[in-house]
């Protein structure tokens, strides 16, 4: 790749030399599918042509191709064209775009917030999630059962919204977008209560304040920061390869 500058926004040439570079990869079977579609996605959100050279930091450079290797290179070709073809697709859907979290969250008017809402599980599950809209104070309940709300495609009001958590021999969890600010106060009774350790505030001042109180019984209640349509799993290959790259950071990129 051409030497990239360190502050600038890289251009999309370069977004696209480092997506062909972890193709590569992928093909040599240094990459698994989940990290690569992970990078992919740190790669649409790199800001600076360091950020993209950390993705690539530590992974080897191509080799160039012997001549009797000719059939390993026309199956690892194929495999390429693949991973491109899930470069394309993760490119739709996260667009070479300023960072979620540089961008201050779209809040709705007070007036479309409605006052208190109510998630109960008990013996079973409760769910909310999807493009609905959170009240200012809203209970989730869990008894001998599982509730989870999930505020990531919220469509949230300004300023704070409560969530007040009861969880009794049973687990209430919060999914959080990471562009909004994580309040998390409880108490855990033989059992526990908190937000993900991954958790780091967004930096635009303004954003929407998730507010997180309650009490949990013999159960638990999380916190736990994803991405829109991030499945614990993607979240789990992100946070390996964001770990990987603040290693490199920190060791100078040696």
């Amino acid at each position: 790749m051409p030497e990239l500058s360190e502050t600038t926004r890289p251009a999309p040439e370069a977004r696209q030399e480092t997506i062909d570079a972890l193709c590569e990869s992928f093909a040599r079977d240094e990459l698994e599918m989940g990290e690569l579609e992970t990078r992919l996605e740190m790669v649409h959100r790199a800001q600076t042509g360091e950020q993209l050279s950390v993705i690539l930091a530590d992974l080897t450079p191509a080799p160039v191709p012997a001549k009797h290797e000719a059939k390993r290179e026309v199956a690892a070709s194929r495999k390429v064209a693949a991973s491109r073809e899930v470069a394309a697709s993760r490119a739709t859907i996260h667009p070479s775009s300023p960072a979620p979290e540089l961008a201050p969250r779209p809040t709705l008017p007070d007036d479309r917030i409605p006052d208190h809402s109510v998630i109960v599980g008990i013996m079973g599950g409760g769910e909310r999630s999807g493009s609905w809209i959170p009240a200012r104070n809203n209970w989730a309940v869990g008894v001998l059962g599982g509730c989870q709300v999930d505020f990531r495609d919220a469509q949230l009001g300004s300023g704070v919204t409560e969530v007040r958590v009861l969880a009794m021999m049973g687990v209430v969890e919060i999914l959080a977008p990471p562009d909004v600010y994580v309040e998390c106060s409880g108490i855990g009774i033989m059992g526990g209560f908190g937000v993900s350790t991954h958790y780091r505030r967004p930096a635009h001042p303004d954003a929407p304040i998730l507010r997180v109180t309650g009490l949990a019984i013999m159960g638990g209640a999380s916190v736990t920061v994803r991405y829109p349509g991030e499945t614990a799993r993607d979240a789990k290959y992100r946070l390996k390869a964001e770990h990987k790259a603040r290693k490199l950071l920190e060791r100078g990129g040696k």
